[in-house]
């Protein structure tokens, strides 16, 4: 049975952002709002941000042309398609809405202890709940994230079938899409995610089987893997967003 799957999948996170920065700041001062004052999809690469972007394209131009990516499919946020762009690996960068980072509604830049102090009732119910489940009012929880992502591997087994494809989006989504492929359950992926943020421009990659005699499942081959920025000694960051302010 011919599978439709891409041959190779990467889905990395982009590279640090000015909002990965300022919301360390916000933490260190004990701050309930993130200094942040443009929309969080404008938010754009800071400096260490764009030299790991061009460190691991880098990686990926070293590869054999044979073996590198083919199609490339970035989040609408700034930050994730200039880090496509600076990768610069396998032409025109195209645009996926359903890549998006989750969305905070009314806990967007708030952080652990704004939430706290401004919608109590928000924290109690998801600390009750839990975060896979969780949706605060205008956002989206984990579950919806979910939804979206498999609608977009469907466009892309339908569309790119059988080639090598990059994902550039944000730690949620390398989460969730980790979910998905590998048939995860709720306690599986909070556990993943517990263990480690996803590092800024870190790689997880799958391979496919062309052809199968059952179902085609993707063998998880990296994860998490920041060896192309480690090797040219590029600093490695793993804060979450602006916007990701309730872990």
């Amino acid at each position: 049975m011919r599978q439709r799957w891409p041959s190779k999948l990467w889905v990395v996170r982009h590279g640090q952002s000015a909002g990965n920065v300022a919301r360390d700041l916000a933490d260190a001062a004990g701050a309930a709002m993130i200094d942040m004052d443009i929309r969080d999809m404008d938010v754009p690469l800071s400096e260490l941000g764009e030299e790991q972007a061009l460190s691991l394209g880098r990686w990926f131009k070293a590869l054999p042309e044979g073996e590198q990516p083919e199609v490339v499919l970035a989040s609408p946020y700034v930050r994730a398609i200039r880090t496509a762009e600076l990768i610069g690996v396998g032409g025109k960068v195209t645009i996926d809405e359903r890549l998006r980072e989750r969305e905070f509604g009314v806990l967007d830049r708030l952080t652990s202890f704004g939430i706290k102090e401004r919608f109590p009732e928000q924290a109690e119910h998801r600390a009750i709940l839990g975060k896979f489940y969780h949706r605060p009012p205008g956002g989206e929880s984990w579950c919806d994230v979910i939804l979206r992502l498999r609608s977009a591997l469907d466009t892309i087994s339908l569309h790119h079938a059988d080639k090598r494809v990059l994902i550039v989006g944000h730690q949620v989504v390398v989460l969730c899409l980790r979910y998905i492929l590998e048939d995860l359950n709720e306690a599986d992926i909070l556990a993943i995610d517990k263990e480690a943020d996803v590092a800024n421009c870190g790689v997880t990659a799958y391979d496919f089987e062309p052809d199968c005699v059952e179902d085609c499942d993707p063998a998880l081959t990296l994860y998490n893997f920041t060896a192309p920025l480690d090797r040219e000694g590029t600093p490695v960051t793993t804060a979450p967003d602006a916007k990701v302010a309730a872990r």
